[in-house]
């Protein structure tokens, strides 16, 4: 497989990176090395949230899917993965693009985890305060 053509994507959510690569193929989906269901152990809804891309643009039969992600947990990995896809898609078809797009598809989701500040017990919380 590795010789073989493909189109490339890279999706970040939180800490967490994907990358997929589509491959011309019958629609199976594989995480780092492992088939996507039981990467996920199973969780449909997280299974058809990857697949979202796919789907939207009916081709979830043309592409087998290669996906490395790494950091993260499953929520941050599972929105890498999607965004990852949509920009593969749009790599192997220029006229997917708006689809995707009107779907939000293609945004990063930019949000991060908030630092911890010197003084507080964590980002924004305090000390309890005590009048007396």
């Amino acid at each position: 497989m590795a010789d073989s053509k493909y189109f490339y994507g890279l999706g970040r959510r939180k800490s967490a990176t994907a990358r997929a690569r589509l491959y011309a193929g019958k629609g199976a989906i594989t995480i780092n090395e492992k088939p996507a269901a039981e990467y996920l152990d199973g969780n449909k809804t997280l299974l058809a949230e990857i697949t979202d891309p796919l789907a939207l643009v009916n081709k979830q039969k043309d592409f087998d899917v290669t996906i490395r992600v790494e950091g993260g947990g499953t929520a941050g990995q599972v929105d890498a993965i999607k965004l990852a896809i949509a920009k593969a898609l749009t790599t192997a078809h220029a006229d997917l693009r708006s689809t995707l797009k009107k779907a939000e598809l293609l945004k990063r989701d930019s949000r991060e985890k908030e630092r911890k500040k010197y003084g507080l017990r964590s980002a924004r919380k305090r000390e309890q305060f005590s009048k007396r």
